[in-house]
């Protein structure tokens, strides 16, 4: 494996997972067309914005300990496939299983196989 492609499976989840938390994030905007007053506005956004917080502290602990992050990305994923609301049409749930459950799927197989090649990815630090 070269240095580039070394460098490039290392941080490859962690970027992702970021830009991941930030796309989550987006879905949390919602809030403010909702009428409400600035407190209720700022309880909704952060009630909204709690999986992107837990979000970035599994990212966190899969910045040293890849095993977590692959493990509970994917349990999310599926947490998340298994919980969609059942009286959404097919296509919506298709839809929401692309955009919500398969990038967390890209990024546990990304930390997967970071944890799996640990001792290469790290010989040289």
């Amino acid at each position: 494996m070269t240095e580039v492609s070394k460098k490039v499976l290392y941080w490859a989840p962690r970027c992702l997972g970021l830009a991941f938390a930030l796309y989550l994030s987006m879905f949390a905007m919602d809030v403010f067309g909702e009428g409400l007053g600035f407190w209720r506005t700022l309880f909704a956004l952060f009630m909204h914005l709690i999986p992107v917080f837990v979000l970035l502290l599994v990212l966190a602990l899969a910045w040293r300990w890849e095993w977590i992050g692959a493990a509970a990305l994917a349990g999310a994923a599926l947490v998340f496939l298994f919980n969609m609301p059942r009286h959404l049409s097919p296509h919506l749930r298709r839809s929401a299983a692309l955009l919500i459950a398969g990038p967390a799927f890209v990024i546990a197989a990304l930390f997967l196989v970071n944890w799996l090649k640990r001792a290469e990815l790290h010989a040289r630090r």
